[in-house]
């Protein structure tokens, strides 16, 4: 019985079978690539989870060594505590902000004078007894779009931070049902090899965020100090939001400076004067003594590829690649480092 015509759509040879596989592989990686560029934001937002995961687990097993009691209600303390942190800053800086309102809005005011004074003495005039409230209108007239796509940009955070916070919670309950799953999409004869990585990785992002934990909390504790002597206002609040920012390398530490210096210079010069001092020993006793040494001893990273790592995912991703990009080199290096201690694979 003769054999059947081929399927005119059929590679005829081995040669094209193995061609047309190899397209295939090149277009589903390409295809993948893409994808991932697509959904790069929500990759990054579900790494921040799995950031925030890492320090629950960090906190949890601490909470385990005083308190023998279930992983669940370990962890849950430890929720309810971080929930009363955050809601315990939104009311403390409302309640700092209201009571010293008045001073700053007195300020404030004294500043704005001596500047129309300035103002008129170089020749610019500047129309009287109309306030900066009551132009504020006219001021924002034109600009309502700008102002919604800030509110939106804001409410947009929150929800990003509500996200991770709530996907690292998921996680950290039960973090063995995610890496089972992981290791069930991995071949058999990988799987042991899978669960080692996912078990040093875990290791890894646990001491990362240890040691960027301590490094926020050192360097709000000094500025809140150093602000405190000098007599600049806000101090508990200017400090926490440093030492929150302080997660955010180089950006954070640019934004926290300015609202320092912002805050002196509002009280006067020389307040102005000794907030940029201060900022500028935190920062460098911070950037060239404190980081170094900590990062070193917990993930022991090269600092240049650290650098060039932020600036590359700040201009692909924004604030939140600056944010991540630490942990993602450090998770990126046990990688590599695994690979290279990796048996060679047996010929064939």
């Amino acid at each position: 019985m003769p054999a059947p015509a081929p399927s005119p759509i059929e590679p005829r040879s081995d040669r094209s079978r193995t061609t047309a596989r190899t397209a295939l592989i090149w277009l589903g990686t390409a295809a993948a690539i893409w994808l991932a560029w697509q959904l790069a934001q929500a990759l990054l937002l579900i790494f921040a989870g799995l950031v925030v995961a890492a320090g629950l687990r960090s906190a949890e097993e601490l909470l385990r060594r005083v308190l023998k009691v279930p992983h669940a209600l370990r962890l849950a303390i430890i929720v309810v505590v971080l929930f009363g942190l955050i809601f315990g800053f939104i009311a403390f800086a409302g309640i700092t902000l209201a009571a010293q309102a008045q001073q700053l809005t007195a300020t404030v005011a004294v500043q704005l004078a001596h500047l129309t004074d300035q103002a008129r003495g170089l020749g610019i005039v500047i129309e009287p007894g109309r306030s900066v409230l009551a132009r504020m209108p006219a001021l924002l007239d034109g600009h309502f779009e700008q102002v919604a796509a800030f509110v939106g940009s804001a409410v947009g955070g929150l929800g990003a931070l509500l996200f991770a916070i709530t996907f690292g919670i998921y996680v950290a309950a039960d973090p063995r049902l995610y890496e089972r799953g992981l290791e069930w999409l991995t071949p058999v004869a990988r799987r042991g090899e899978m669960h080692a990585a996912l078990a040093e990785m875990a290791h890894m992002l646990r001491r990362w965020v240890a040691g960027r934990l301590l490094t926020m909390a050192i360097e709000g504790s000094f500025i809140f100090i150093g602000l405190s002597i000098v007599g600049v206002p806000l101090a508990g609040l200017l400090a926490l939001v440093s030492g929150l920012l302080a997660f955010i390398p180089n950006v954070g530490a640019m934004i926290s400076g300015a609202l320092i210096v912002a805050v002196g210079f509002s009280v006067g010069p020389s307040a102005g004067f000794w907030a940029i001092g201060i900022y500028l020993a935190v920062q460098l006793a911070e950037g060239n003594v404190l980081t170094p040494l900590i990062e070193k001893r917990a993930v022991d990273l090269a600092p240049a590829a650290v650098l060039a790592a932020q600036l590359l995912f700040g201009i692909l991703f924004g604030i939140l690649g600056v944010a991540l990009a630490d942990p993602i080199v450090a998770l990126a290096k046990v990688a590599l480092e695994r690979r290279d201690r990796a048996p060679p694979a047996p010929s064939s």
